[in-house]
Formats: C-alpha cells, sequence, structure tokens
C-alpha cells in the first residue's frame, strides 16, 4: 500500500512572519497518518531547514536549473538545494510551462539535474482546458510524461508525479474523483510500461484541493496524494488535507 503524499506549494507567496505562523500551525497538528512536504520560494529555504529540523515535515524548491553551474544568472542548481536539504523539488508546474515557455524537453533535463543531487523531482504534467474538450488530455499529458521517462531511464521510477489539469488551478475548479482517477490510472500505465517500480510510485493530483474534496479525490486508487496550491497558505486548510490523506 503506498504512503500518501501531500505536498504545499507556495508558489510566490510568504514572509518572514507569515511562515513562521504557518509552519508553526502545521508543526502543532502533527503527527501526521501521512507524509508531507512544503515547497517555499528559494529565499525561505534556509528558514524552512532551520524550522523544520528534526521533523517529519520535508521541505522543497519550487524549480531548478537543468544546468550543473555556469553563468546562468537568476537560476538555481540542483546542487544548491541539495545543501539545503530539500527532499523535492517541482519541476513542469504549469506555471513554467506557460509563463516561462519551458518545453517537455527542458522539464526532463531538470528532472535529471535533480536526481543527479538527491532531490526527488515533483514532475508536473497537465491539459488545458481546451485540450480536455477536444479530447486530447491522454495525448498530452503522455506526451509530457514520456519525455522525462526517456531522460532518467532506468531512474524514472524515482522521480514523484503530478496531475495538474490547467482548467483547475486557482480557478475553484476541480476534476472529479473519477475525472482526476482516470487520467492517474492512464499516467500509471505508462510508468508500468516503463519501469517495474511503477506500482509503488506516487502520483499526486494538483488542482484546487480543499479540506472538502480532498477526502474523496485521495479515495481514488491511482491517487496518491496531492499538490496543494492556495490551501497549503492557510494551517487549518493544509492540516485538514493531510488529515484527509491518512
Amino acid at each position: 500500500m503506498r504512503r500518501k503524499l501531500v505536498v504545499g506549494n507556495w508558489k510566490m507567496h510568504g514572509s518572514h512572519a507569515a511562515n513562521a505562523e504557518l509552519l508553526a500551525g502545521i508543526l502543532a497538528a502533527k503527527p501526521y497518518a501521512c507524509d508531507l512536504a512544503v515547497c517555499v520560494p528559494a529565499p525561505y529555504l534556509s528558514e524552512a531547514a532551520v524550522t523544520l529540523a528534526g521533523s517529519s515535515v520535508r521541505w522543497g524548491a519550487q524549480d531548478c536549473s537543468a544546468h550543473e553551474q555556469g553563468a546562468y544568472t537568476g537560476e538555481v542548481a540542483a546542487s544548491m538545494l541539495s545543501e539545503f536539504g530539500c527532499r523535492y523539488v517541482i519541476v513542469g508546474h504549469s506555471e513554467r510551462r506557460s509563463y516561462h515557455h519551458e518545453t517537455d524537453l527542458l522539464v526532463a533535463d531538470k528532472a535529471k539535474a535533480a536526481l543527479a543531487k538527491g532531490v526527488t523531482p515533483i514532475v508536473c504534467v497537465g491539459e488545458t482546458l481546451a485540450q480536455r474538450e477536444a479530447g486530447e488530455t491522454e495525448t498530452v499529458v503522455k506526451r509530457q510524461l514520456s519525455a522525462v521517462i526517456h531522460a532518467l531511464g532506468h531512474c524514472a521510477g524515482e522521480m514523484v508525479v503530478a496531475y495538474e489539469p490547467l482548467w483547475a488551478i486557482g480557478t475553484g475548479r476541480t476534476a472529479s474523483p473519477e475525472q482526476a482517477q482516470a487520467v492517474h490510472q492512464v499516467l500509471r500505465a505508462q510508468l508500468r510500461a516503463a519501469t517495474a517500480h511503477a506500482d509503488a510510485m506516487l502520483i499526486l493530483y494538483g488542482g484546487s484541493v480543499k479540506p472538502d474534496n480532498a477526502a474523496q479525490l485521495f479515495a481514488q486508487p491511482d491517487i496518491d496524494g496531492g499538490l496543494i496550491g492556495g490551501a497549503s497558505l492557510k494551517a487549518a486548510d493544509f492540516v485538514a488535507i493531510c488529515r484527509a490523506a491518512g
């Protein structure tokens, strides 16, 4: 049985005071029956590492460079994240793909760079509303995941996958449990064809997950937890979602 994982994605939110209050609320509610982590903006990695040290809560980053080092102003190398004790890094989030025009190949290279430094990539895949309405969901997510599987080779089983339909991110719309499960099942089958570890791999759902819908989503056989955006910024909501996973 796969142990659920809930990951908070703070996006571009945070301050010293807000972070301290949020992390204190999360820590005060432990123990949890699931694994959990927070992926924070790069300036707050040290703060998260100090606050969460010795606890069961992991911390991670929201992106990393595909390059090891060099003249890449503004980029953050996976080796730097590793020094901060990051367990996870999000790669290929829809906002990076949309706003920064990241390609499937670049996302795959980032995932490979992260794994090379011992940081687990959370690889995001998902379709737009237009693609879903055109019946292209399966083609899109399989194409996105295929690039990463190819780049990672025999290490593909070490990543975490997150399905995040773009039409359900920050919109208040959520894929129904049945819609989400259908895509997770497709992704699981694709992973089974690529690695013997597929049945142990985690596939998270991301897209307007809230305390009142988390339990139904997490009850699906191939949904192994969530990548949580807005609800991860309120300790009470994030804790409730974590409880739903356990």
